[in-house]
């Protein structure tokens, strides 16, 4: 695998220096409208990458405790820690996505897969559908904006999403959110893909 200048001394520095622009302080309204529908509270869900997760305390405070968060950087595990004292310390995964090797029926995206080098895509395709159960899902949102050199965030395409994931998943939704931040208007994807 190439060297990944995006390593967990990258992301550790980002957090303590407070340079997480994409965190908005609360769960991504096309997320949350996702979450709001999920009825079976026993899904086994994994969030990676996940940041200061919001989406992570909405899914644990609407009764989802079978929810996991991961991310290479420590500090973002501590402050969902620190505003959801009950949230398993075993259910907070402080790994490399890459290495994982559990199962889990849904997966949600949401600022990992942008902030990821994209020569590192395709193994992120092919992972995701190795910690999915059959029938599981991935959701959650990917930016709509041509591919930059400079990031994270780094862009993407409809035209590229459909190419890399079909192989190993049924797209069943992909298409513009309509509920986006301000900022996120007209530059992110809602997409919901199943497993093959």
């Amino acid at each position: 695998m190439k060297k990944n200048k995006f390593n967990k001394a990258y992301w550790d520095h980002r957090y303590k220096e407070n340079k997480t622009g994409w965190n908005i302080g609360y769960a991504s309204p096309p997320i949350k409208e996702y979450i709001e529908q999920l009825k079976d509270k026993s899904t086994s869900i994994l969030i990676p990458g996940a940041g200061n997760s919001f989406e992570a305390e909405l899914l644990w405070n609407k009764g989802f405790t079978n929810t996991f968060v991961l991310d290479i950087a420590k500090q973002p595990l501590e402050n969902l820690k620190k505003r959801v004292e009950s949230f398993p310390d075993e259910q907070l995964l402080h790994h490399d996505f890459f290495e994982l090797n559990q199962k889990y029926d849904l997966i949600i995206e949401q600022t990992f897969f942008c902030a990821l080098n994209p020569d590192l895509r395709k193994q992120y395709v092919e992972k995701m559908f190795q910690l999915l159960k059959p029938n599981g899902k991935l959701a959650g949102l990917m930016f709509d904006f041509p591919l930059t050199e400079s990031g994270p965030p780094f862009g993407g395409s409809v035209e590229e999403y459909n190419a890399i994931f079909s192989k190993y998943f049924k797209i069943k939704t992909l298409q513009r959110a309509t509920n986006s931040i301000k900022e996120r208007q007209g530059k992110e994807l809602f997409f919901i893909f199943e497993r093959l």
